[in-house]
């Protein structure tokens, strides 16, 4: 491919917006998005919704009220839907990507 964008004379800039990275990115997709899930469920994504800080605060509410059940359950939740809304995500990309580039 690189031997035919040359002989086309296409630029370098062109060659990869064009001719490279549409093959490149599809395949990509499913191998990046399970990374970034595994990431987000290994290691806090934000400093503001790390699941240690998360946990202290329902130390802290538990400590409060002895209601431990239900604040260690509302951060599971919440771990819970930021996974999903992070598998819909990837999952939508790859769903856009297949359309776009005609892929199975």
């Amino acid at each position: 491919q690189w031997e035919a964008c040359t002989a086309l004379n296409l630029s370098r800039t062109r060659t990869w917006r064009t001719i490279i990275l549409p093959q490149a990115i599809p395949p990509m997709v499913p191998a990046l998005g399970n990374y970034f899930i595994g990431m987000f469920k290994d290691t806090p994504v934000l400093a503001a919704i790390s699941i240690f800080e998360m946990l202290q605060q329902a130390k802290n509410f538990g400590g409060n009220n002895y209601r431990y059940i239900e604040a260690i359950t509302m951060c599971g939740f919440f771990y819970y839907v930021f996974s999903l809304v992070a598998s819909a995500i990837v999952q939508s990309v790859r769903v856009w990507l297949n359309r776009r580039y005609h892929l199975q």
